[in-house]
């Protein structure tokens, strides 16, 4: 037993990838042409952060999801894969370069069906959405996208996921600066200000999971 989470040491990693992580061949492919992109790469989800995540689809029976911050398409892959035949994602991104890739491998996996993408910035479109009516309307959310604007798009996504739906925020612990007082930039004090809000909202259940580079999973009440 340990009163703290163990330390994932190269080799306690490598152990744990080898014998847990099931990376579908899709999903392998994805990973590989992304890397070959270079230093954008890490924008990418861990293997093991795709096969979490789908397991969290499986697991809470979500069929409606959103996604904001689609990049290459892996995370969307990942839970699409998991998705019953009528599930659907409507994934926020701005780029048309990276998304072309995404949708090029989501129809080589055959889920494109069950995925729509929107290229217009992320708080525009959950804006419309709300303003559609679609409030309540999705069952899970994952965010993952521009690290100034978590903010706004936690306020929104409470909105759209409806009472008992899971909102995931990936970067939550941003490389460990985090906690460290003496990165003031941008991004870091955003990533604190989300952390601070999310735990202590009574509308939240919460929970910061430490894999990959951080988790936070919020369940609305």
């Amino acid at each position: 037993m340990s009163a703290r989470t163990i330390q994932m040491t190269d080799a306690l990693y490598a152990y744990y990838r080898d014998t847990t992580v099931r990376e579908p061949a899709a999903l392998a492919r994805l990973r590989a042409e992304t890397a070959a992109l270079g230093g954008v790469s890490r924008m990418q989800i861990s293997p093991e952060q795709g096969q979490f995540m789908g397991l969290l689809v499986a697991m809470t029976g979500a069929k409606r999801l959103l996604e904001v911050g689609t990049f290459t398409g892996y995370s969307a892959l990942a839970c699409a894969l998991a998705l019953p035949e009528d599930g659907t994602i409507l994934c926020c991104d701005v780029s048309e370069e990276w998304t072309s890739v995404a949708r090029r491998h989501w129809a080589e996996a055959g889920v494109a069906h069950k995925l729509t993408l929107k290229l217009a910035p992320a708080l525009e479109t959950l804006d419309g959405l709300l303003a559609d009516g679609r409030a309540d309307g999705f069952d899970m959310a994952f965010i993952d996208a521009d690290k100034a604007n978590y903010g706004g798009y936690y306020e929104r996504a409470l909105k759209l996921v409806r009472p008992g739906g899971l909102i995931c925020f990936d970067n939550t612990l941003w490389g460990g600066a985090v906690a460290d007082p003496a990165d003031t930039t941008a991004d870091t004090t955003a990533l604190r200000a989300l952390n601070a809000t999310i735990a202590d909202d009574p509308r939240v259940m919460s929970c910061l999971v430490p894999i990959g580079d951080g988790l936070t999973l919020a369940i609305r009440r």
